[in-house]
């Protein structure tokens, strides 16, 4: 059997290993894109949105990871030189 095109909430935050109080945070936010469908008003994220939401933070953490590199607490710093604080 094919995977569903739609996830409910329940199946996203269990993809993210996040609550469903946080899915319902991405959606009402504008970060993670949902339809509202039914009488009952169910929401519904398809399975490629998902995907995209998953693709653009991986872009998000290289790109902080690429401002803020790790540096150690050995008194050196990236370059290998020591710290200004240090010196």
């Amino acid at each position: 059997m094919a995977e569903p095109r739609f996830l409910t909430l329940t199946d996203v935050a269990e993809v993210l290993n996040i609550s469903q109080s946080q899915v319902y945070a991405l959606v009402r936010n504008n970060e993670l894109a949902a339809i509202k469908i039914g009488g009952r008003g169910q929401w519904r994220v398809e399975r490629d949105r998902l995907e995209d939401y998953i693709n653009r933070m991986y872009q998000q953490t290289s790109d902080f990871i690429a401002e803020h590199p790790f540096v150690e607490a050995t008194g050196v710093d990236a370059s290998g030189g020591p710290n200004a604080d240090e010196s």
